[in-house]
Parts: C-alpha cells; sequence; structure tokens
C-alpha cells in the first residue's frame, strides 16, 4: 500500500501545478462580434488578444505591461525592417489593426504622417482602445472596412501611400482573398514610386511556396525575412530590391529611433535576404485559385 503521506504530498504537488497553471493565464475580457471571439488575458508581463477561446497561444497581439514602448513580437520588429527601404514615410497604409502596436510606434516615430489603419471588425477596435492604449484620431485614422474593398476603392480614388503594411489575420490565417495576384496588383497601384510594402505572412504555412511566388510575380525580387520560427516579412517595393548599402545607411539612421521598441540593426539586418528559398514552380495564388482552407496549416 502506498504510504499516505506520499498521496499527501502528490496531492499537493497537483494543487500547486495547478494553481500556477490558472494564475498564469489570466482572462481579463472577452468579446463576441461577427467574425470571431477575442480574448484578452494577462499572462506575466504581458498583456494578450487571442482570436480564439480555445488556444490562447494564438496570440494576435501582446504588450509588455512594465515596458509598453518594448516589441513582444518578433513579426512587429521585422515588419519594421520596411523602413530600411524607405526611412522617411508620410503617408501610411495599415491592413489589420490587432491591439495598434504597430501604427502606435509608428505615430511616435514619425509625429507628422498620416497613418490609416482598416480593420474590418469594429470588436478589435473596441479592445484596442480599451485594453492596448490605442487611440484613433486626426494622425491614426482607423477604417471600419475589409481590406480588399478598401484598396479598390482607394485605388480608384488615385491614393498613394509610401508604406504598407499587411497585418490582416483570422483565427486561422490570413483571409484567402487577400492572398491573391489580385489583390496584391491593387495594394501596388497604392504604392507611390518610392514606396515599401510589408507584408505578415507564417514561413510555416503550407501556402509558402505559393505565396512566395505570387509576391514575386508581382513585385519581382523582394526581401525575405525568416527567423527560425513561424513569421516571414516579404519587404518590396515598385523598382525592386534596393541595394544593401542604401539598406545599410539606412539602419544607421535610424538606429536611435529603433533602440526604444527594443532592437536595433545589429539584430535585423543580418535578416535580410533576397535569396529564394521556395519552390520556383509553385503555382500563383489568384481569384479562381486559392485554396487556403486546404493548404493554410501552419505547422
Amino acid at each position: 500500500m502506498r504510504p499516505v503521506h506520499s498521496l499527501k504530498t502528490l496531492f499537493a504537488l497537483f494543487a500547486s501545478l495547478m494553481a500556477t497553471h490558472s494564475t498564469a493565464s489570466n482572462v481579463i475580457h472577452t468579446e463576441k462580434s461577427l467574425y470571431r471571439n477575442i480574448v484578452i488575458y494577462e499572462e506575466g508581463d504581458q498583456r494578450c488578444m487571442s482570436f480564439s477561446q480555445r488556444d490562447q497561444s494564438a496570440r494576435q497581439t501582446c504588450k509588455s505591461l512594465d515596458d509598453p514602448n518594448q516589441f513582444v513580437f518578433t513579426y512587429t520588429k521585422m515588419m519594421m525592417g520596411a523602413l530600411y527601404l524607405n526611412p522617411d514615410p508620410r503617408n501610411v497604409l495599415i491592413v489589420g489593426l490587432g491591439g495598434g502596436v504597430l501604427p502606435m510606434a509608428l505615430a511616435k516615430m514619425y509625429p507628422d504622417a498620416a497613418i490609416d489603419i482598416v480593420e474590418i471588425d469594429p470588436a478589435v477596435v473596441k479592445v484596442a482602445k480599451q485594453f492596448f492604449g490605442f487611440e484613433s484620431g486626426q494622425q491614426l485614422h482607423v477604417i471600419e472596412e475589409d481590406g480588399r474593398v478598401f484598396a479598390k476603392r482607394a485605388g480608384k480614388a488615385g491614393q498613394r501611400y509610401d508604406l504598407i503594411m499587411l497585418d490582416a489575420f483570422d483565427h486561422q490565417y490570413i483571409p484567402e482573398h487577400l492572398l491573391t495576384q489580385e489583390f496584391l496588383l491593387e495594394i501596388k497601384k497604392l504604392l507611390t514610386a518610392d514606396g515599401v510594402l510589408a507584408a505578415n505572412t507564417f514561413s510555416t504555412s503550407r501556402l509558402y511556396d505559393h505565396e512566395s511566388t505570387t509576391y514575386q510575380s508581382v513585385f519581382g525580387e523582394f526581401y525575405n525575412l525568416r527567423v527560425q520560427y513561424k513569421n516571414r516579412i516579404v519587404l518590396a517595393r515598385l523598382d525592386g530590391a534596393p541595394a544593401r548599402d542604401a539598406i545599410d545607411r539606412n539602419a544607421a539612421a535610424l538606429e536611435e529611433k529603433l533602440k526604444p521598441l527594443g532592437f536595433g540593426r545589429d539584430w535585423l539586418l543580418p535578416l535580410f535576404s533576397t535569396k529564394p528559398d521556395w519552390k520556383a514552380d509553385a503555382r500563383i495564388l489568384t481569384d479562381q485559385y486559392s485554396p487556403s482552407n486546404l493548404l493554410n496549416s501552419v505547422f
């Protein structure tokens, strides 16, 4: 027979582990919308937004409660690499708000820039303001609309941007109508002559090869930033990838502006590569061929 004191010890250990787990991730708010269930939770010194009540590891936004200025996610640091291609954007478009980390950082760095944020879900805008310190106004202008619809209308209206960031996700992946060649051509029309596109994708997605050939078909050579896990960032310009010496000069000039965000050129520059690492014959994604429901598993 097992000694009673051993059972008590095991029970106490189990109770301790359960208590630790329950306090490690503390849900502070849930919000339902037409598009998703939004969960806001705190874990350690971070507050995060998730679009999945079942899987809080699928995080759309996190901010440090101890230092809200520093970026928590690696991908947001990589997205700021777009500034190495155009260091002085005056008109910015961001598709996908999340908690507003990227637009708020750009607003601080470039107080004279006009920043349009397109977000389809009013509930996301609500929780970004309530829990992540996002404030819309004259500089940060929120348009509650589908990104594809906005791009088409903006193109017809002749709007142009020096920097466009694509960061729209649902609880699974990028919506399929924001993955296609036709959509990227609409986005391309919105860029100024020296404008830059930064797109957040997953390096672990089964769509990786298809996405890569699709971006290449629209923009030609682009900078491909990858880390060992999950995210890949596409950085593209109308005239192809700029020379590396120009990238280095811009990185040096931006060093002091990026330091408050928790990174700099020593970390970011080694990620810049134009070498294709995808299957060159992968079929291009189009409005007629966009089987993301079959291919977008990220593992």
